[in-house]
């Protein structure tokens, strides 16, 4: 998708980050730490998540927590560089779509950044999360979802999630098909879709499949390197990554 050029540059300063999730498959290390707070190469996971807000030039980030959530607000209040609002979910873990909508008074009503706590990425040369600024177009979008290439990707163990259509629509994988495309964690979405949904336990794939058969899913390739960690043993793999990368 080429970037998309606008007479007044776009630029969210708000972001949803999903950080509650019990991260069963990093365990051992997550019955003590929750998985945002795992560190690969001395820099915790939601942190590089923040970082990479900050460079975008996002002001407010709205941070579910609900699994070990006291170290959560914790290290939160480490960060004074992006004003940090928590999302409570200890009763009860809302999944990814449940959280927006618990957080839609935090968040607003203008067109925000999603991001996953626990996956992370090199930029290439710019911010990929300004790339996906630059593409949104409301007009055609709902959803804008960065996606990563598997071949300039580390810890992805998948089929792919979506094939990229030429005019940069979305659809999904069958069953029996492969693709080069990981959804990257990250992704800009209209907030309309959420208001007036009810609080409860909902995923946000409910959302793309909305999305898809609108037509108005649409993907962005990010640029350099992403990277997710799933076990104990791929935090490994993620540093000697970086290593190359650096």
């Amino acid at each position: 998708m080429p970037d998309k050029k606008n007479s007044e540059a776009f630029a969210p300063d708000t972001a949803m980050v999903l950080a509650g999730g019990l991260g069963t498959r990093m365990r051992p290390l997550t019955l003590t730490t929750p998985k945002p707070l795992i560190e690969v190469a001395g820099r915790t996971l939601i942190d590089r998540g923040l970082d990479a807000l900050v460079e975008a030039g996002v002001k407010k980030a709205v941070v579910n927590v609900h699994y070990l959530a006291d170290q959560m607000e914790e290290h939160l209040k480490t960060r004074d560089d992006i004003a940090i609002t928590i999302s409570d979910e200890r009763e009860l873990l809302l999944d990814s779509a449940g959280g927006i909508v618990k957080a839609l008074p935090e968040l607003g009503d203008k067109t925000f950044y999603i991001l996953n706590a626990d996956t992370f990425w090199v930029d290439s040369q710019n911010s990929n999360l300004k790339r996906l600024a630059q593409n949104w177009d409301e007009s055609r979008m709902d959803i804008l979802l960065m996606l990563a290439d598997r071949h300039h990707s580390t810890g992805h163990e998948g089929r792919g999630d979506f094939h990229l259509n030429e005019n940069s629509t979305l659809r999904r994988v069958p069953v029996d098909e492969r693709s080069d495309y990981i959804y990257a964690g990250a992704a800009l979405v209209n907030p309309q879709l959420f208001a007036g949904k009810e609080i409860s336990v909902s995923s946000l794939n409910s959302y793309f499949n909305a999305a898809i058969a609108a037509g108005r899913l649409y993907g962005m390739v990010m640029q350099g390197h992403w990277l997710t960690v799933g076990t104990p043993e791929a935090i490994g793999e993620a540093e000697a990554a970086l290593l190359t990368l650096a």
